[in-house]
C-alpha cells in the first residue's frame, strides 16, 4: 500500500458521517507504518475498543469503513481464523467486525478478521501469531497476498454495494 497522509484517510469513509469521519481518531504514527507490507490500513480506535477502521485501495481509490467489534467472548480458547488472510488465532484473537452499508439502508455486513487488523503483517510473517497460526500451504507469498486482497475486497463490495 502506498502512504496515506490523514487528509485523505479521512476523505475515503464511505459508510460514516461527515461528523463521524471528522471525530475518528487517526493514528498517530503513519509516518512510521510499514507501507510496504500493508494490504490495507487497519486500527483500533484507541478510546473505544469496540471501534475500528480499515482503509484499503480499491482501484484508483481509497475506500475507508467503520467498524463494530463484536463482544468479547471472555474464556474463549478455540482457534477462530480470520477471514481475510485465513491466519488462525486462539481468544480473541479473531473478531466479528461489522459495518453499515454506505448510503444509509441500516443494513450491515460482518466478516471475521483479525482483532488487531494486522492480517497483512501475519501474512509475511513480520507478527508472530504462534504455533499453529498460519496453516501451512503450498501457495507462494504473492499468491497469498492476491487471495487476501480478493477477500478484503469483497467484504468492501459488500459494504458498498
Amino acid at each position: 500500500m502506498k502512504p496515506v497522509a490523514e487528509r485523505e484517510i479521512r476523505a475515503s469513509f464511505v459508510n460514516c458521517t461527515k461528523g463521524e469521519v471528522k471525530r475518528l481518531a487517526v493514528p498517530k504514527d503513519l509516518g512510521t507504518r510499514p507501507w510496504d507490507d500493508l494490504d490495507f490500513l487497519g486500527w483500533q480506535d484507541p478510546s473505544s475498543p469496540s471501534r475500528a477502521y480499515l482503509v484499503a485501495e480499491q482501484g484508483d481509490r481509497l475506500v475507508g469503513v467503520a467498524l463494530r467489534r463484536a463482544a468479547p467472548n471472555a474464556g474463549h480458547v478455540r482457534r477462530s481464523m480470520c477471514s481475510l488472510c485465513l491466519t488462525t488465532h486462539t481468544g480473541d484473537g479473531v473478531s466479528l467486525m461489522t459495518a453499515r452499508r454506505a448510503g444509509g439502508s441500516g443494513d450491515s455486513v460482518g466478516a471475521y478478521i483479525c482483532t488487531d487488523l494486522a492480517c497483512s503483517l501475519y501474512l509475511r510473517g513480520k507478527k508472530d501469531v504462534g504455533i499453529g497460526g498460519r496453516m501451512p500451504e503450498s501457495l507462494t507469498l504473492e499468491e497469498k497476498i492476491t487471495r487476501t486482497a480478493a477477500n478484503l475486497s469483497e467484504f468492501l463490495q459488500k459494504v458498498t454495494a
